[in-house]
């Protein structure tokens, strides 16, 4: 599915976004400024904070439908795992549903768990906003006697963002189709992010580390599982052109 090549080279791109999220987040402005743009002064609020847009549609709707979707696959894959299903026989079909099901249980959970040990402030929460708190860059200690908020990284991005690996269902054969079906998961985290913007829910850089460490998740995934798809493959054939179609897998 991913060569060793292109593993590697997608994780030093990681590894520089890295970077350039962690220096926007702790040496520049655009967090409170893009923050600046939503908050109205007059009103003491953010009027997008309880809009229809942002919290019937993008929280309950749009959530509502992608959790389900995440649910079936889990459920397929959980299924496939106790009975295996001959349709998943075919090239690369098992490992594909697999990829999908822990990116969509991992990326969400993974976040949620950060979440729960951030120092981390919302928008809506510092006193520059109507709040108490005060702003503190990530990664920067609170004030003696501040309690943290649990604001970071953005949850709400994160019922999206295991989209990304829709990339698995057109690998290894059509990258092109592969890469447009990731940034289009991608796309729509961030676009659920953008709307916890809009509320004051998240800063930029919230949402920025929550897409990158979708990508990590679903980059791990899919180097885990294929090789140990590989080391499952009878001997004599060749891992890589279906390693998730055989019948030597473990539940």
């Amino acid at each position: 599915m991913l060569d060793t090549r292109t593993a590697a080279w997608m994780a030093a791109w990681l590894g520089l976004a890295a970077i350039i999220i962690f220096a926007l987040g702790r040496w520049l402005d655009a967090d409170l400024r893009l923050a600046d743009m939503f908050y109205d002064r007059a009103l003491g609020g953010f009027p997008w904070r309880d809009s229809w847009l942002t919290v019937t549609f993008s929280h309950r709707i749009v959530k509502g439908v992608l959790t389900l979707l995440a649910l079936v696959l889990i459920g397929a894959a959980l299924f496939d795992a106790a009975w295996p299903q001959q349709l998943l026989d075919a090239p690369l079909a098992r490992l594909r549903l697999r990829v999908l099901a822990w990116s969509a249980l991992l990326v969400p959970s993974s976040i949620s768990l950060i979440k729960q040990g951030s120092d981390a402030h919302c928008p809506w929460d510092l006193a520059r906003y109507g709040g108490s708190a005060p702003y503190v860059r990530l990664f920067e200690a609170l004030p003696d006697g501040v309690l943290p908020g649990h604001c970071f990284p953005g949850g709400h991005a994160s019922s999206a963002l295991w989209l990304v690996a829709l990339a698995v269902l057109w690998l290894p054969g059509r990258p092109g189709t592969a890469w447009r079906a990731g940034g289009a998961g991608l796309g729509a985290g961030l676009l659920l992010g953008w709307m916890q913007q809009m509320r004051g829910a998240h800063f930029l850089s919230h949402t920025l580390w929550s897409a990158w460490i979708a990508c990590a998740l679903v980059l791990s995934i899919v180097v885990l599982l294929q090789a140990r798809a590989a080391r499952l493959a009878p001997s004599g054939e060749t891992p890589h052109p279906a390693p998730a179609g055989t019948r030597s897998r473990a539940p």
